[in-house]
């Protein structure tokens, strides 16, 4: 692996990553396990001995704060990358603004992390706190494609328009699961406000947008198989294929947390799952051609 490709795919994994991580802070009730911002304590940037949050919270906390030093790193060296390998391209102008994403991206993801842990984990900014961390996948992913001149292809309007379906109704899914979530048990503290929905009406909810968005991709994935050329077929098929599988394992997953009373692992590992699913159908789009021309 090259310089080029471990910088941009670690950028990539940190992005999704970071979900994970965030993730963990909340199920393991360490959200305010650094209680100042940007300090951990009054005083001290790193956790201190006898901190009355507790030594493991503190340090969940701060591992967290940690990661995205990690990943203030990466973005730099993607963004100087940026502009060494992607200069004088026929896409230069979009690669550029790509990478300035980046950097405007984790100045709101800090400052809005900031905000979450001085209104004490309010579920709004948690919520908002999640969905930025989604909202900049898609250029992080497209950033790493058009860096390595990923190969493209074009769809047939059905097949484009199915494609925009499924991805608007991912984010209907997504943003319904934050609402899920802020209204549940894992707050990240025990004295964390909740919003004020029936956690049972709002999982199934949930639920029902999953069961449509299982079927569409099934009919996106018949409407290829039908009507696009073998070359397409085989080169968006497939990852078609790969995003119904992991709307599946979702799916069952979700009804599993559900009917064990959200075990920590699991939800975790429902986390992870979300990232994939909307990583996987932003790189069906992209490599569709559905959100851009070139």
């Amino acid at each position: 692996m090259n310089l080029a490709s471990l910088i941009y795919t670690a950028l990539v994994v940190l992005q999704v990553g970071i979900i994970v991580t965030g993730g963990a802070v909340r199920l393991t009730g360490s959200g305010l396990g650094c209680p100042t911002w940007p300090q951990c304590v009054s005083g001290s940037i790193a956790p201190v001995k006898h901190q009355a949050q507790g030594t493991l919270h503190s340090w969940i906390e701060f591992g967290n704060r940690l990661l995205t030093v990690v990943l203030v790193i990466t973005i730099l060296a993607a963004v100087i990358g940026a502009f060494r390998w992607g200069k004088g391209r026929s896409d230069w102008k979009i690669i550029r603004i790509l990478a300035i994403t980046q950097i405007v991206g984790i100045v709101a993801q800090i400052v809005l992390g900031g905000i979450t842990v001085l209104t004490k984990l309010n579920p709004f900014t948690v919520s908002a706190h999640f969905l930025l961390s989604i909202v900049l996948i898609p250029p992080t992913l497209s950033l790493r494609e058009r860096i390595f001149a990923k190969a493209r292809t074009t769809v047939l309007p059905t097949t484009k328009l199915l494609i925009q379906i499924v991805t608007v109704l991912s984010v209907v899914v997504i943003s319904l699961g934050t609402v899920v979530t802020g209204s549940g048990p894992h707050a990240g503290d025990a004295q964390a406000k909740r919003y004020h929905i029936d956690p049972r009406l709002i999982s199934w909810i949930h639920a029902d947008a999953v069961i449509a968005l299982i079927g569409l991709t099934v009919a996106l994935y018949l409407v290829i198989k039908v009507s696009e050329p073998i070359e397409v077929r085989s080169f968006i098929g497939k990852k078609v294929l790969l995003f119904l599988a992991l709307c599946l394992g979702q799916g069952v997953i979700g009804y599993i947390q559900y009917f064990t009373h959200l075990p920590e692992a699991l939800v975790a590992l429902h986390l992870l799952g979300v990232g994939l699913i909307w990583l996987t159908i932003w790189n069906i789009g992209f490599k569709a051609n559905v959100f851009s021309r070139q």
